[in-house]
């Protein structure tokens, strides 16, 4: 019989509250980046989340114009690979090709591109950069044929409830394409979009507002 290996732990005197993706995530098989393998990224951009998380990497995307103050910032904060938005929705054209530009330089391991932009900016951004590029796919209508001839290296699906039926759909057609899926906030949740395909997953963790009144209840105690 095979014995478990024991894997040791090291933590200091006082950062011992990491927080923790869902264990189910290491069932994923991961993605290989220029020999790092990541299974999850937390879904943030608080820098002090970002630093006492434990996932392998930092999906850093945010409901704004992107801004290199913010990438520089992430990037040089945390202590693992960052992946960094660069638009596709409001933000496109030579905008997008200048971000993706400018957060390769500052360190980042690869870029974001929102569903609405269009196959020939995504292959602008492709030529542009010498880091992977991920598109993000909403539904099953994206066509995921041209998505992939227009330079997207890794997809980034984001359906909603409907993620692991879309991750299942395009696995099926695509049985080797990374694929990333957001895996809500469950257990059962993230063990469900693994086994439909995904390769890696998203995790959105709790706002510092939420971990703080857990924090705060404990010290009213006292």
């Amino acid at each position: 019989m095979e014995q478990k290996k024991n894997v040791p732990r090291i933590e200091s005197r006082l950062r011992h509250g990491i927080l923790r993706v869902p264990s189910a995530i290491c069932e994923a098989s991961g993605i290989v980046v220029n020999g790092r393998r990541i299974k999850s990224f937390i879904f943030s951009t608080d820098l002090a989340i970002i630093r006492n998380s434990d996932a392998d990497a930092v999906f850093c995307v945010y409901p704004f114009t992107p801004q290199q103050a913010i990438s520089d910032a992430i990037i040089k904060g945390a202590y693992v690979p960052v992946f960094c938005g660069v638009g596709g929705g409001t933000t496109k054209g030579l905008r997008t090709v200048g971000l993706a530009k400018d957060v390769e330089s500052q360190g980042a391991m690869g870029v974001i591109l929102n569903a609405p932009i269009s196959d020939l900016n995504l292959l602008a951004v492709s030529k542009a950069v010498d880091i992977p590029v991920i598109i993000t796919v909403t539904n099953n209508k994206t066509n995921i044929k041209n998505r992939l001839e227009a330079g997207a290296d890794i997809l980034n699906v984001a359906g909603g409830p409907n993620t692991p039926q879309i991750v299942e759909e395009i696995r099926k057609e695509y049985p080797t394409i990374p694929l990333i899926a957001s895996g809500g906030s469950t257990e059962e949740s993230v063990t469900r979009t693994i086994r439909a395909g995904a390769n890696a997953i998203t995790y959105t963790p709790p706002s510092t507002k939420e971990l703080f009144k857990t924090m705060m209840e404990k010290y009213r105690e006292i």
